[in-house]
């Protein structure tokens, strides 16, 4: 990754160079680094918002409620996790967050939960195959609220950000059951239950 954020600069520098384009270059930068923290800076009271509800709902005792709501789908996706466990309300937490459509807020939760999973399941060098599950979730995301995409949408100036739930809740129901059925496919090829 590391090659690549540099190799990309690298190239544009040179084909700015070679077409006689440096000053329109350089003005570029300038202006879109510009706008990126101008956006970063909309986006920050939205997911401080979320990231606060979250805690909130921690400290409140919800993870242990959505734990205990969500535990048979956590069950079922999750093999061997102790549905009444840390590691299953974190899950949780995640998915919720998740599906919230948070991305960003939902990551501490993913690393907190993968840690949990490791240390129910003894640790290892290599991912297992609730960690790959958990993995696959949190990368087809499966969104009612996109929060994230909103924000990002009323930062540019759209007068109905959410206009956009329909398609996001097809599109990510859809990723979501295409995403978890090739998890336990593969994981029926390779010898493992997932």
């Amino acid at each position: 990754m590391k090659i690549i954020l540099i190799v990309i600069p690298v190239i544009s520098f040179i084909f700015a160079a070679v077409n006689g384009k440096m000053g329109e270059m350089s003005e570029s930068i300038l202006e879109k680094s510009g706008e990126a923290v101008e956006l970063v800076i909309s986006i920050c009271g939205v997911m401080c918002f979320w990231c606060g509800l979250m805690k909130v709902a921690e400290k409140a005792g919800l993870l242990e409620k959505l734990s205990r709501l969500l535990s048979r789908p956590i069950g079922l996706l999750f093999r061997g996790i102790n549905r009444g466990g840390k590691a299953a309300g974190l899950i949780a937490m995640n998915l919720a967050a998740n599906v919230l459509g948070l991305g960003n807020a939902s990551t501490p939760l993913g690393i907190a939960a993968m840690k949990a999973i490791s240390a129910e399941e003894g640790g290892g060098d290599s991912a297992s195959d609730n960690m790959i599950m958990l993995a696959v979730l949190n990368t087809a995301s499966l969104q009612i609220i996109p929060a994230t995409a909103a924000a990002l949408r009323s930062a540019n100036g759209a007068e109905k950000p959410m206009d956009i739930l329909p398609c996001v809740w097809i599109v990510t129901a859809y990723s979501v059951f295409i995403a978890v059925f090739t998890a336990k496919i593969c994981a029926k090829f390779s010898g493992k239950r997932v």
